[in-house]
């Protein structure tokens, strides 16, 4: 084992501590018209239409494929729904309903959630009206459908940095310098085009650093915001906004590896008439206002869980890791996926009890320890505790999750949303996805949008904050342990942003 590894996990231990993030809304006023029965998804995706807006009219409903983004579209439990691209086609529906009375001539949005590399497959196969994410506009992309508003919607890509990280005034100063970037992201792109204009002038090159695609750009944000990341790029209206919320990170507004991104709706071409409203619409909304004033606060309110200063977490850390280690080598299972929802549970602290009766580092329940598929009477000590954690996760892995089908990553996310909220309501969650048209298989981008549906938003939070923990695990296993034998499963899986 080599020791370093464990003593640079002990300090992203403090880093994480700030990182548990509790979306809570407060004084919000999400659109009231709930998602439609799974059912009725399946059928509106069924029957494709590829009509123009005046029969969108005459059917009183504009059909929007939306992905899943904490800022940008989220499930409540009650069904409704909220975020940017619900502000503004709802925006959107009130133009197209001005000065009509009656509720029932009135064209109402139907959200249809999907995976982001379905919006454009399912919209030009008619199984929505509009693709409602702010996609960069590219000529790949115009090939096959129109934008709207993309002459009002210009984003810059620009440099955000965590708080203590200093020497960044222009673009050069990223020469050397590692910058964590999405795969397969237009991030990643630009800064390739940056290294390869470096490379004839004898400019050491950036160092490019791709992210898991499943993660989110605000994933990424708010590890550079913990400082387990130092430099990540963005675009500047998203950077704005995630840092009224995340205090510890810089926008570097000087400092954009891209200028001028048009950023829009996707519609296709056979729908003039829609894409005339919408850019019509588009030239009402101003773009900074909107981001700035109305969305973010509204929706978010940031709990930080701060750790005790005199806490010696490396010797914590040091006391658990062997444990872990130990059982998840019995039962085949990925130490660093274990310590990460260890942490989400309870901070590595056996002391910890729950309201419902958890017990230890592990949150469990003794009647789940006790059960059959676990068989552990007494999980009062860290080792029995740890043990049981890791056989049950072990067990749901086995059980519920072991097709082919499904990829180690997504394995170790189903276990995860089981662990939260019981495997019955996995099942039902895999069930409802597939009737909504998405992967049954893959966690990210498919099932968590029908978790969300069926149990609003806790189970999907939980997981992607236990996957970002994750992630940083692997970061730093990655950068100081390559050495080191772990089952752990390729980042670079799966689908993502």
């Amino acid at each position: 084992m080599n020791k370093y590894f464990w003593m640079i996990i002990a300090l992203v231990f403090l880093c994480i501590g700030s990182l548990v993030f509790f979306e809570q809304h407060r004084d919000l006023s999400p659109d009231k018209t709930p998602l439609p029965a799974a059912s009725d998804v399946e059928q509106l995706m069924r029957v494709a239409s590829t009509e123009d807006l005046p029969v969108m009219k005459q059917r009183k409903q504009l059909r929007a494929l939306v992905p899943y983004s904490r800022s940008d579209f989220t499930i409540l439990a009650n069904g409704q729904v909220q975020g940017m691209q619900v502000e503004l086609l709802k925006q959107y529906a009130d133009l197209l309903n001005k000065n009509m009375k009656r509720e029932v001539d009135k064209i109402h949005i139907v959200w249809i959630p999907t995976s982001f590399d379905r919006l454009l497959p399912d919209l030009l196969a008619g199984k929505g009206d509009i693709a409602a994410a702010l996609l960069t506009v590219t000529p790949k992309r115009l090939e096959k459908v129109n934008f709207a508003t993309a002459a009002q919607f210009i984003a810059d890509e620009v440099v955000v940095v965590s708080k203590d990280v200093r020497g960044i005034t222009s673009l050069k100063d990223l020469s050397g310098r590692d910058v964590y970037v999405l795969k397969g992201s237009s991030y990643e792109e630009h800064l390739r085009d940056i290294n390869e204009r470096w490379l004839s002038q004898g400019v050491k090159p950036i160092v490019i650093k791709s992210m898991d695609k499943r993660l989110l750009s605000e994933d990424i944000l708010k590890m550079v915001h913990a400082g387990m990341l130092p430099i990540t790029v963005v675009d500047d209206y998203k950077a704005h906004v995630w840092a009224k919320v995340l205090d510890n990170v810089r926008v570097l507004d000087d400092v954009k590896i891209k200028t001028g991104n048009q950023l829009g709706w996707a519609v296709r071409k056979n729908n003039p008439v829609l894409l005339k409203s919408l850019n019509h619409f588009a030239a009402t909304v101003k773009m900074g206002s909107l981001m700035g004033n109305m969305l973010f606060k509204r929706y978010f309110n940031a709990n930080w869980i701060k750790r005790p200063l005199a806490e010696d977490e490396q010797s914590k850390v040091k006391k658990v890791i062997g444990v872990f280690e130990k059982y998840a080598k019995v039962y085949d299972y990925d130490v660093l996926a274990a310590v990460a929802q260890a942490y989400q549970e309870s901070h590595l602290d056996q002391n910890r009890r729950s309201h419902r009766g958890a017990v230890g580092i592990m949150q469990l329940l003794p009647s789940t320890a006790a059960s059959p598929n676990v068989g552990i009477a007494d999980i009062s000590s860290l080792d029995s505790n740890i043990h049981a954690g890791v056989k049950y996760l072990a067990f749901l892995r086995n059980r519920y999750f072991s097709s082919p089908d499904i990829s180690d990553m997504d394995r170790l996310a189903f276990g995860w949303a089981a662990y939260n909220a019981g495997p019955a309501k996995v099942i039902k969650m895999r069930k409802l996805s597939k009737d909504m048209g998405l992967n049954p298989n893959i966690w990210f981008d498919n099932v968590e949008l029908a978790a969300a549906k069926l149990v609003g938003r806790e189970t999907v939070h939980y997981v992607r904050s236990i996957f970002t923990h994750y992630i940083a695990y692997r970061l730093i296993q990655e950068r100081f342990s390559k050495d080191l034998d772990m089952n752990t499963p390729s980042l670079t899986e799966g689908r993502g942003k």
